[in-house]
């Protein structure tokens, strides 16, 4: 017999532990996360009393795998879009708590005596939330219909985003071992560099391909395609010196724009499951008691630093972004706790060796207890925020009102000359950015073809020639864009003062596109840089006159934004959109929440009348979505169907009852269902029967029994569908279906009357 091979083995033995801690923790009602730490702790070799894996490398590297899916999947459900659309407070809460907690940690880091490289660690571990726990909490607890929910939402958003981004900084400074800012700001500027780029490139492409190839994908094919781009870009992030997570978060977002994006994600789900448990289990086979037991002291410090470090630097942070403090403290306190971003973070500073072994033990540890407590810290928020208000003094009551009814203003003023130096700023970055990478790719692989293949000037003239034509859309957007917009005429026509600052715009704009020309011209041919400048200012000029170059650049434009607007508009659509008018709501308490009917709804069939929602709750149905249809202000006799999606307007208490009162109206008492077995028996029309000479309509079988004669079986032995028109004869066989109880019931009568008789 073949021996077992010992990844087999192993891989059984994790998933059998995560099988059982899984249902435990459901049973428990706890987050799955911390099922899948406590089984591979009895997974590993610091549990004597289990079986313990024998292979820790290949575990590593399913990890790896792991980590790579947890952040392709992540970047699924993450949109550059959303960060437009999260606001000015989120953007500010959120900088300020990952900010403040990062020092925190690192000044308790360096209070323990720990290395330099330990304390940034930690900093950037207790900085970011758990998106998966606080998810699961607010679903347990019933408050995801809150108003506050969602910018806590909107705060986990951004964490993510900005986690990515301290992923790399870390990693950047513990390959260099250089704090030095001429290196960070490198580190950072490379960063946005191929952020932007493959963000670009990848919007204008893919969701082409996908569309083109859209008839030949099922959905085996999609999800093969889908997972190749995945590992595609984390091959092409680690030869550009990121990490593989980060390339497999950004080729998640890049898809997360596609109208392809919620296939994938279910598509791509069971895997993620799959080797997302895999890697925490890895996390919870690191656990080593006695080490545990070792740092307590620590692990208790760094437990406190991230419950008190998040309720007050969460508290203000909202504040300071403009929100009442009641709705700062329900955000401040729904943060309290660590978990996957952690995680990942920690397994980074093992996997570069420059975070000590204690570390990683520590943080699963204080991420476990912080877990546990975030209910309760949820629950603990709203009297905090009565005591603190109780206990204010009126003038910082009165401070805080003002800050934040005029904190609102101030988010929402736009300046025309502040959006129009924006919009041409972005501009510049982007098309500079593109243009760069076309010079760059060209030197590197057309050129060298050139010449190879062709006598030195004439190599030289033809990749001169090439790389401008490839990069002069790019170019003259630079210099043309915005040139006609409606902020730059309402300036022009303002104030002659405008028109000086305007015009030097342009001649920037028009240097910085000359100056890309200088450098490919120069960089092929050696000539006078008198003779390169006019050559570059006439081929500047031509682009800029050129109508054909004109169309060839909006065509390239239009098509990138459709792309990226793509799923949008599909939304638009189904109706799966929010109005706009949901976010003029929130200044008078109310908010539009999304809702959708439960298949097993006692609700489902009735009008809106018979429901009576308004007097009952006191919300209103504003719209419901059925499929591709959606019905707007219903009236009274529009019935409810199963799955419909309702979209209802009501305050956060209004909304918890409705949503309560839904839900309930959906359970399902199993007993019942379980006795509604149908069942199949057979009985005969005899000289007793009470259903001789009877037709089956005149029997009563179906109404006064509730069972259904499925036909009936003559002398001869042949079945015939049953006629309710024609009477039964005697030695007819019926065939009678129906419940079990009702057909029993059925026989036992015909049995009765025999015996009475």
């Amino acid at each position: 017999m073949s021996q077992l091979p010992t990844l087999i083995a192993d891989l059984a033995l994790i998933l059998i532990c995560a099988g059982i801690m899984t249902l435990l923790f459901k049973k428990l009602k706890q987050p799955l996360v911390l099922g899948y730490v406590v089984a591979g702790f009895l997974a590993s070799p610091h549990m004597p009393y289990t079986p313990s894996v024998m292979d820790a490398a290949n575990i590593k590297t399913w990890a790896d795998i792991g980590v790579i899916f947890l952040l392709f999947a992540l970047g699924l459900e993450f949109s550059f879009k959303k960060i437009v659309k999260v606001g000015g407070s989120a953007i500010i809460a959120a900088c300020t708590i990952i900010f403040c907690m990062i020092l925190l940690g690192i000044g308790v880091g360096m209070g323990f005596g720990w290395h330099r490289m330990d304390s940034l660690f930690l900093g950037g571990m207790i900085a970011m939330s758990s998106t998966t726990i606080i998810y699961k909490a607010f679903d347990d607890l019933g408050l995801r219909k809150k108003q506050f929910t969602g910018l806590v939402l909107s705060i986990l958003i951004l964490e993510d985003i900005l986690a990515i981004v301290l992923m790399v900084m870390l990693s950047t400074m513990a390959v260099s071992h250089n704090f030095e800012g001429t290196e960070m700001l490198e580190s950072i500027g490379k960063l946005a560099f191929f952020l932007i780029l493959w963000f670009v490139v990848g919007i204008y492409l893919i969701p082409e391909f996908l569309k083109r190839c859209r008839k030949l994908m099922g959905e085996e094919t999609l999800l093969i395609v889908s997972l190749a781009l995945c590992f595609g870009m984390v091959v092409m992030a680690a030869n550009t010196g990121f990490s593989a997570a980060f390339g497999a978060f950004i080729m998640g977002s890049i898809l997360a724009e596609t109208i392809e994006a919620e296939s994938i994600d279910r598509l791509v789900k069971p895997v993620k499951d799959l080797f997302g448990a895999i890697f925490f289990v890895s996390v919870g086979m690191m656990v080593d008691p006695a080490m545990i037991l070792e740092y307590a002291v620590p692990i208790i410090v760094i437990t406190m630093a991230v419950i008190l470090g998040q309720s007050i630097f969460g508290t203000f942070g909202v504040i300071l972004s403009g929100k009442p403090l009641k709705t700062a403290m329900q955000c401040g306190f729904s943060l309290t706790q660590i978990g996957e971003f952690a995680f990942i973070i920690a397994s980074l500073g093992v996997s570069l060796h420059v975070t000590s072994d204690f570390l990683y033990p520590i943080v699963v540890a204080v991420s476990v207890i912080t877990t546990f407590l975030t209910p309760y810290m949820i629950r603990l928020a709203e009297p905090s925020s009565s005591f603190v208000d109780a206990h204010l003094p009126t003038s910082w009551q009165k401070l805080l009102m003002r800050y934040s009814s005029g904190s609102q203003t101030v988010l929402n003023h736009e300046n025309l000359w502040k959006k129009l130096i924006l919009a041409m700023v972005r501009i510049t970055v982007v098309y500079s950015i593109v243009s760069i990478s076309i010079i760059a790719l060209s030197f590197r692989f057309v050129v060298p073809f050139f010449k190879e293949n062709l006598p030195h000037f004439w190599a030289s003239l033809l990749g001169v020639v090439f790389i401008i034509l490839c990069i002069a859309p790019f170019l003259r957007a630079i210099m043309v864009k915005k040139n006609h917009s409606v902020e730059f005429m309402t300036l022009w026509h303002d104030s002659r003062t405008n028109r000086a600052p305007l015009v030097s715009t342009i001649v920037i704009r028009i240097m910085i596109a000359a100056l890309f020309v200088i450098f490919v011209i120069s960089g092929l041919f050696k000539a006078s840089i008198g003779l390169v400048i006019g050559v570059a200012v006439l081929v500047v000029l031509l682009m800029v006159w050129s109508r054909r170059l004109k169309k060839q650049s909006i065509l390239i434009e239009r098509r990138f934004f459709q792309n990226l607007r793509s799923r949008d508009m599909r939304a638009e659509y189904l109706g799966e959109k929010k109005p706009e008018y949901a976010g003029r709501l929130l200044s008078h308490d109310l908010h539009l929440a999304d809702m959708e009917i439960p298949g097993e709804s006692n609700w489902a069939g009735k009008t809106l009348m018979e429901l009576n929602l308004g007097k009952k709750f006191g919300v209103h149905v504003a719209s419901i979505l059925r499929g591709k249809r959606r019905i707007n202000i219903p009236g009274g006799s529009v019935r409810l169907f199963p799955m419909d999606k309702i979209q209802v307007i009501g305050t956060d208490e209004q909304l918890s009852v409705f949503n309560e009162a839904m839900q309930n109206g959906a359970k399902i008492d199993w007993e019942i269902y379980e006795k509604s077995e149908m069942t199949l028996k057979q009985f005969i029309i005899d000289s007793d029967s009470v259903f001789l000479g009877k037709t089956l309509r005149e029997s009563g079988i179906r109404d006064k029994y509730h069972c259904m004669i499925a036909g009936v079986e003559s002398e001869d032995g042949s079945l015939m569908v049953p006629d309710v028109n024609i009477p039964l004869k005697e030695g007819d066989v019926v065939w009678a279906v129906g419940e079990k109880e009702d057909v029993y019931q059925l026989v036992n009568q015909k049995k009765e009357k025999v015996q009475a008789g």
